[in-house]
């Protein structure tokens, strides 16, 4: 990661736990894991935001099945402080800081036959099977850490705006996982590869224009994570990491073009990236199946603020090698399209 002058990235075993809540309204701390299966071609993600001071967690479980189905689930559990991530049926623990940790869900989830319909969540709620789930996995390092909190040079916190704010640390590891899924009657034990992150600090789902987050394995010694983020003035950060031999060769510059289908779902996409060695590289992704997500927020002058999120399992082809992860974009939606669309 690039660190202006007069500042440092701090990253420490502790932060791994949860934080003592900043004054924010919007404090969040969350940490997120996916994993997918390359045999079976299943796969998942799983996230806990807990937001103490607003007094509840957010909390989903999102699978991918072999023939397209998707299992997933959102709720918003009340919580009274920041201890553990532990809510809703989801808990999140850390065995070995950095090195090994563990997921697991008992709950409920909701099987869909066409994901697209959570694009009218009560709908599809109502209208689809609801049946019981168990995640059990775990999950072991293959890679360094990447990125933390950047700090000034005394390592004292930077002043940011909570309005504006979606993190103020940030970091991510790619990572093996092995376990089991059971939903409903369905049992399957996977084993394959994934990629986790963890942050906190101010959150507001819009605070981001738009972004593309693009997380891959091709196995435990070949990972990428490719990211553009993009503000409301057009101007694009382009970072990541490239997990080869196991160490991470950073991203210089990044370049996607995707596919659309009619409601600006992404089908398919080509990525181009040149690392700090100065390799370059070519990445095309095929969406396998894709659920829509949103966040809905009033502003308190009462403005209704629309983000969505689309969450697509992806096979990524890259030097020969194929993999799996994810393709996430997120936008803001405007006049009933995303801002990320040329008009």
């Amino acid at each position: 990661m690039k660190v202006p002058a007069g500042y440092r990235i701090r990253l420490e075993p502790e932060d791994e736990y949860c934080h003592e809540p900043d004054a924010a309204s919007n404090y969040n701390e969350s940490m997120y894991f996916n994993m997918f299966d390359p045999a079976q071609k299943i796969g998942g993600w799983f996230r806990l935001g807990n937001r103490p001071n607003e007094g509840y967690a957010e909390m989903t479980n999102c699978l991918y099945l072999p023939d397209g189905r998707v299992a997933f689930m959102y709720a918003r559990p009340k919580i009274s402080g920041n201890a553990e991530l532990k809510a809703g049926g989801m808990h999140f623990e850390v065995i070995e800081p950095f090195k090994k940790l563990r997921v697991t869900y008992k709950g409920k989830v909701c099987v869909l036959t066409d994901p697209n319909e959570m694009a009218d969540p009560a709908a599809a709620f109502k209208n689809n099977p609801i049946v019981d789930c168990e995640v059990v996995l775990d999950y072991e390092g293959v890679s360094p850490m990447f990125g933390g909190e950047t700090v000034k040079e005394d390592g004292s916190s930077l002043e940011i705006d909570p309005e504006k704010s979606f993190a103020k640390a940030h970091y991510e590891q790619h990572m093996a996982a092995s376990g089991h899924f059971v939903i409903g009657n369905e049992r399957f034990e996977v084993s394959g590869h994934g990629l986790r992150d963890k942050s906190w600090g101010p959150r507001y789902w819009q605070a981001i224009h738009w972004y593309r987050w693009l997380p891959m394995n091709f196995g435990a010694d070949f990972a990428m994570m490719i990211s553009i983020v993009t503000n409301a003035e057009g101007q694009s950060r382009m970072g990541g990491m490239v997990l080869k031999d196991g160490k991470y060769d950073l991203i210089e510059h990044a370049e996607i073009d995707s596919d659309w289908d009619e409601n600006w779902y992404q089908t398919a996409l080509t990525a181009r990236i040149k690392t700090q060695s100065g390799t370059d590289y070519e990445v095309t992704g095929r969406v396998m199946s894709l659920i829509p997500l949103r966040n809905r927020r009033k502003t308190p002058d009462g403005e209704e603020m629309l983000t969505r999120i689309t969450e697509g399992m992806t096979e990524y082809t890259c030097n020969g090698q194929v993999g799996y992860g994810l393709s996430e974009y997120l936008d803001q939606i405007v006049d009933g399209k995303p801002v990320s669309i040329p008009a």
